[in-house]
């Protein structure tokens, strides 16, 4: 039976506001699906009113269940958002680890960044009623159950890159003082050309692109805790040059400012 796993919502806009009506739920994989899947996750609403939920996708790849079919949706370098009508619907994904979706594919998982494709034109035939029979499973648990024994008759194996992708990307997310991608680089010994190579090939994404994402996560999240208003210490603190560059980047990918996104989280 598949394990429960805390939820951590990073990335997910106004949070706080938008939880009403929808219910969250994780799941560790097997041991031997770990190389390649970060969770699964389900979500669940019953809506009494329309609602927009927006968030900062994360450099992954997700498989999702939806409406009786699967999608296989890329890295998204754009801020996410959707409009959910009053009524209730789910959603059951599998959410690969950072690189974990290259073992799956022949080619760069770049190809794959900003567009959605059908389960089918992605794994073949076999995945044809994939969405359909997760969402019909009995419980959560046994959803797992199907998308494990699919993911496992893939035939896909481990990769040592993936391994060595999933730290660098860790490392860019747990410390502040990464700013360029020549820091990274020198972190783990590699050129900085071999790095974006390799980001490209197996995150769908460049090493620049995710340390300016991973900051503004951070940046999301202290002002969602609150008690955040001094714009020059926030950006010192997330390893910024000024307020400016800070606030470039946010509205950029959020939409807003950091002051006019506080002032929309305490409505």
């Amino acid at each position: 039976m598949a394990k429960s796993k805390p939820i951590q919502r990073r990335g997910v806009l106004r949070a706080q506001l938008d939880a009403r009506g929808f219910r969250h739920a994780r799941y560790w994989p097997s041991p031997d699906l770990a190389p390649f899947v970060e969770h699964y996750w389900a979500v669940d609403w019953a809506l009494d009113e329309s609602c927009v939920r927006e968030t900062l996708p994360h450099p992954v790849v997700h498989l999702v269940a939806e409406d009786d079919a699967a999608t296989v949706g890329g890295p998204a370098t754009r801020r996410w958002t959707r409009l959910f009508a009053p009524g209730e619907g789910r959603v059951f994904s599998i959410k690969f680890r950072v690189g974990g979706f290259r073992p799956f594919v022949s080619g760069p998982v770049g190809a794959y960044a900003d567009r959605q494709f059908s389960a089918p034109e992605v794994f073949g035939e076999r995945a044809r009623r994939l969405g359909r029979d997760v969402l019909a499973a009995e419980d959560h648990h046994a959803a797992v159950a199907i998308y494990e024994s699919f993911l496992r008759g893939c035939g896909a194996r481990e990769d040592p890159m993936v391994d060595l992708v999933a730290a660098i990307a860790a490392r860019i997310a747990d410390d502040r003082e990464i700013l360029r991608i020549e820091q990274v680089a020198k972190a783990f010994d590699l050129q900085p050309r071999t790095l974006q190579r390799l980001f490209r090939d197996y995150v769908g994404a460049g090493p620049k692109w995710l340390i300016q994402r991973y900051r503004l996560h951070e940046a999301v999240a202290l002002i969602d805790e609150g008690g955040r208003s001094d714009w020059t210490v926030l950006a010192l603190d997330l390893g910024y040059a000024d307020q400016a560059h800070l606030i470039r980047d946010f509205k950029k990918l959020v939409g807003c400012t950091p002051a006019e996104y506080a002032r929309s989280t305490s409505r």
